[in-house]
């Protein structure tokens, strides 16, 4: 029996002919395809050749328009002025920090008059800092940076990647700290700086297979191999791959990366994807050298762990199986067996465990939940013990991030901050239980922001599931529906939207706006089931919680359905594209940033088969048909008036290819009517926004903000009938 999609009639509806106000059509060829039975027609497929003369010549004449609009608009550049008046009140700002068994710190640095961060380290807390690297200053003409460092253990060398325009794909330096001296070799296609063995005259890496980010083949089977320093990398010897070990369950699209635990005393080999759920291997650490590792299954997707740390006796990890927020287990090192492992931190009520933030020192282990994904806590297991503490924290804190040094020291550090509160660095000292401040960053004062209210409510979704929601605004507000809105969110890889000060977002609240956050389903903010609940089959949920937000707000008489923007990017793509495709009559703006836009046709792009496992795949009926649900391009029916909308993409994106974007602006141009905007604006010297200078990030947020303010009517961001010709 064929399936038939109840939203088969709005995907095979062909496109208007309208052009934007002055503005020429993009070139239209159409495709069709079937899928299970359902023919789906693609009538903007031509401008997945980004080569091509004509799509070349329409993107470009798109960004121009686009740009010269925003550009128009007033209240933009005192907004951007604002924002680097703001940043400049820091005379620096540390991230990143890394300390090694010497207690050498490296870290990132930036000041105000730096485009790019660059990597520094100091001899102690108190030592005397040192540049060792400004990608600024590197080659004269190009313009790179930073996207990544790893020090060895014992602090000798530095390795770190670097790459031009956004790529994000580039090369790996080594060097020798002590001199500031860069060993001959440079480790070419690689993302990163590799991971260090505890020689630490040795590392391993996992190079693509060419330099075209548009190429299929670019990252389908790769290799990860072992470098030496001081020898070239035509040297460097493959270790881990399904070349070499083809009876490892090791998919073409896996990443596969090696390293060696000198705690635990075993080499590990991973397999990554975006699929939370670890896939691993363990070996005896010398095993890694040898020609032929015995590889044993230490996790399989099946058990449902998503990070793990170890100290000389156990290997501690967290898992969702069974538990939807999460808990804790061990198991031996010495004989690593999930069956067998023993629960150390049970699931709790209220609060999800971070996976990320989990650390082991010579005391014990330290982990944090979050209630709602807005308010952390700190807890401790001490060595020897399942007692499980909570730590007082000397402020309340919205999000928590832990850093360590290894397991012969009991240093811990925690960095800790909220919506209106700027991040604060303090070492932990175990003995008299006190947090000791240690900060790197200046110290910034926000007069501004002092007014702000934060609100944090739980708001019933289509289904009656109750989902968090974080409004700010400046204190007095008049709930008389006035307000403009930007909502932010994204809702995917269970990856939550934290706490986290921005004193450029709080512009909007700061200036009578409001800026509300939705902690919508496909994130992890209420455990694994909540990012289960948006994911695949389940994805709706996702932008149906962000539209029963928006109603929520407008309900209660925040806003109004003419005075809210929403913004997401990336993954966040799905949301904004969908939220609006599904209610364009709630929202006065969409502002989706290098967003996924054709889902359906994601696993053409060279960045598509590695996210399968988030999304889904053509390949099977029930995927499929969720993946045709979630594709903002489909969704997009002829004479409708959608809300004004500014699409962006980075030429050089390695993770959503350039035209995602391009076929859902080409489409919603032709589909829009009521002559609201769509502008489609692509950054040429730009990727996934990693790597942007810092001037370039105020712009693109100076953009959507007065976008935002411009559709949602605030004055002072209304430009003249001729400003935009």
């Amino acid at each position: 029996m064929k399936t038939t999609f109840p939203f088969l009639a709005l995907l095979l509806a062909a496109p208007a002919a309208m052009a934007q106000s002055g503005l020429p059509a993009a070139p239209a060829k159409s495709a069709s395809d079937t899928y299970f039975g359902v023919k789906v027609e693609d009538p903007y497929r031509n401008l997945e050749n980004l080569q091509d003369s004509a799509v070349a010549s329409w993107m470009k004449a798109q960004s121009e328009y686009a740009r010269r609009t925003l550009n128009a608009i007033p209240g933009r550049q005192q907004l951007l002025d604002q924002m680097v008046a703001m940043d400049q009140r820091k005379a620096a700002r540390v991230t990143d920090i890394r300390v090694t068994d010497n207690g050498r710190y490296f870290y990132f640095k930036s000041r105000p008059q730096d485009q790019q961060p660059k990597l520094y380290c100091r001899d102690g807390y108190q030592g005397q800092e040192v540049l060792l690297f400004d990608p600024e200053s590197y080659e004269k003409g190009k313009v790179f940076n930073i996207n990544g460092f790893s020090p060895s253990d014992d602090g000798s060398k530095v390795s770190f990647g670097l790459s031009e325009k956004g790529a994000e794909l580039g090369r790996t330096l080594i060097m020798e700290v002590k001199t500031k001296k860069l060993y001959p070799e440079q480790l070419q296609l690689n993302r990163g700086s590799g991971q260090w063995l505890p020689d630490n005259q040795s590392l391993t890496y996992t190079p693509y297979n060419n330099g075209d980010l548009k190429d299929m083949a670019a990252r389908q089977k790769t290799q990860c191999v072992l470098h030496r320093v001081g020898t070239p990398q035509s040297q460097d010897k493959p270790i881990f791959s399904t070349q070499l070990y083809p009876k490892l369950d090791i998919k073409p699209s896996d990443y596969p990366y090696a390293g060696i635990d000198r705690d635990a005393k075993l080499a590990y080999g991973f397999l990554y994807s975006v699929d939370r759920y670890l896939k691993a291997y363990y070996a005896p650490a010398a095993a890694l050298a040898k020609p032929n590792v015995p590889w044993q299954p230490l996790f399989r997707p099946a058990d449902e762990a998503t990070n793990f740390v170890t100290d000389e006796q156990y290997i501690y990890f967290v898992t969702s199986k069974n538990t939807p927020r999460q808990k804790i287990m061990r198991m031996p090192a010495a004989k690593p067996n999930v069956a067998a492992a023993e629960v150390l931190v049970p699931e709790a009520a209220d609060e999800a465990i971070l996976d990320e933030q989990l650390k082991t020192t010579k005391d014990g282990l330290y982990f944090v939940r979050s209630r709602n994904g807005v308010e952390a806590k700190l807890y401790f297991v001490p060595k020897g013990s399942k007692t499980v503490q909570e730590l007082k924290l000397p402020q309340s804190a919205g999000r928590l991030e832990l850093a360590g040094k290894n397991l012969q020291s009991p240093e811990l550090w925690v960095t800790m901050g909220g919506w209106t509160a700027d991040r604060k660095r303090y070492r932990y000292d175990v003995a008299s239980r006190r947090f000791v401040p240690e900060a790197l960053s200046s110290e910034a004062q926000y007069p501004e922001f002092t007014d702000l209210v934060v609100e944090e409510i739980m708001v019933p979704s289509h289904d009656g599931v109750q989902v968090p929601l974080s409004i700010i605004y400046k204190k007095g507000l008049k709930r008389d529906g006035a307000a403009p809105t930007l909502m932010v969110g994204y809702g995917a890889y269970s990856m939550s939207m934290e706490p986290t000060f921005m004193p450029p977002f709080l512009l909007w609240a700061q200036q009578g706006g409001i800026l509300a956050v939705p902690h919508v389903r496909g994130g992890g903010e209420l455990g694994e089931a909540w990012h289960k609940a948006g994911q695949k089959t389940t994805k709706p949920n996702t932008w149906k919680d962000l539209i029963a937000s928006a109603e929520y707000l407008t309900k209660n008489n925040y806003t109004a359905p003419g005075k809210i923007a929403i913004n997401g990017g990336s993954a966040g793509g799905i949301l904004i594209g969908r939220a609006m495709t599904e209610r364009p009559d709630l929202f006065a703006a969409a502002i989706p940033e290098v967003g996924c836009l054709n889902a359906v046709r994601m696993e053409n792009s060279p960045n598509g088969p590695v996210n399968t496992p988030e999304f889904g795949t053509m390949a099977k009926e029930d995927e499929a048909k969720a993946l045709l649900e979630m594709d903002a391009y489909h969704h997009l029916k002829p004479g409708t008036q959608y809300p004004a909308t500014l699409v962006t993409a980075g030429f050089n994106d390695p993770r959503v290819i350039a035209w995602q974007p391009a076929k859902f602006a080409a489409r919603l141009q032709a589909s829009q009517v009521g002559g609201k905007p769509v502008l489609f604006f692509t950054d040429y010297e730009a990727g996934h926004g990693m790597g942007d200078s810092r001037l370039k990030q105020f712009e693109s947020i100076a953009d959507l903000m007065s976008f935002g303010l411009w559709q949602t009517g605030s004055p002072g961001f209304q430009p003249t009938a001729t400003a935009v010709k």
